[in-house]
């Protein structure tokens, strides 16, 4: 039997990197849904612009994921204008191309805390304001790099892979609590994050709003994995069974390698934007150089 929708009208909920992309176009598909949406992101002024666009009591701050006591004190803020939150999305994320033998320690650390470290703060947070509840949905973007790796993303994939494990744990650690836990599994999106990459063949890329949308559908209707577009999951799940050999071929085959390839020209302005991104773990580095 097919379950009700449930209604997403008068949620509070946050997006963390929600002034660009991915995270704006979920943004603004939980505003359609009549949410109340909390943009956090490093860039405050892009942020309130964002929420502004969004209308209603929609909140823009700025927000440094890799600042975990600002993190929470960025929830608690939240919380004490909009009220307890319902939904928290794990969005923010940044993407470097390189091989990992080039890939400078500071690249490396800096994927680490935005893309997997800031994911579990943000999903601790989320348990512990939401299980006393018993109701919330925690909802963390992860990719098809998670699942399926391709060379000169290995730090990437290596965070991406975390995420996942992460919430397939958290899942368990949650059930029955009436908290519920989503994971987005995206492939190419058409963002500034993965400009210039080569396409995967037989693999289309999709917008933003077709990960949003189908971001939406697994908040109204739960369920964890969220393949965007749906093909790949049943294409992952078909290539886990088979030999690695095998496996490696077909990822060959589906121009997998291309990646390693990318031209840096274009990505240049978000290179440089990425390298930029983590401003509390960079002055940490420093202190700690200094010392």
């Amino acid at each position: 039997m097919a379950k009700n929708p449930r209604s997403l009208n008068g949620k509070v909920a946050v997006v963390t990197g929600g002034a660009r992309g991915i995270g704006n176009a979920i943004a603004h598909a939980l505003a359609r849904e009549g949410a109340v949406v909390a943009i956090g992101d490093l860039d405050r002024a892009a942020a309130e612009a964002a929420a502004a666009q969004l209308g209603g009591r929609s909140l823009g701050l700025a927000l440094d994921v890799t600042d975990r006591p600002g993190f929470t004190a960025f929830l608690d803020a939240v919380e004490q204008r909009l009220g307890p939150l319902d939904i928290v999305v794990n969005n923010a994320g940044i993407m470097p191309v390189q091989p990992l033998e080039q890939e400078s320690d500071a690249s490396i650390t800096r994927q680490l805390e935005i893309n997997l470290h800031a994911v579990i703060h943000g999903t601790q947070e989320a348990m512990r304001r939401m299980r006393p509840r018993r109701t919330g949905h925690i909802v963390n973007v992860a990719s098809l790099a998670g699942r399926a790796a391709a060379p000169g993303l290995a730090t990437y994939v290596a965070t991406k892979h975390g995420v996942i494990g992460l919430s397939e744990a958290v899942r368990a650690e949650l059930r029955g609590s009436g908290v519920e836990v989503t994971v987005v599994m995206p492939g190419f999106a058409r963002t500034e994050l993965a400009g210039g990459v080569p396409d995967l063949r037989g693999v289309r890329r999709v917008t933003p709003e077709e990960i949003a949308a189908a971001t939406i559908d697994a908040l109204k209707v739960p369920r964890f994995d969220v393949w965007v577009p749906r093909r790949l999951g049943p294409l992952v799940a078909f290539g886990a069974i088979l030999p690695r050999s095998w496996r490696e071929a077909v990822s060959r085959a589906m121009n997998s390698s291309a990646v390693a390839h990318t031209d840096p020209g274009a990505r240049a302005a978000y290179e440089a934007r990425a390298a930029e991104s983590a401003p509390a773990v960079e002055a940490e580095a420093e202190e700690a150089q200094a010392a």
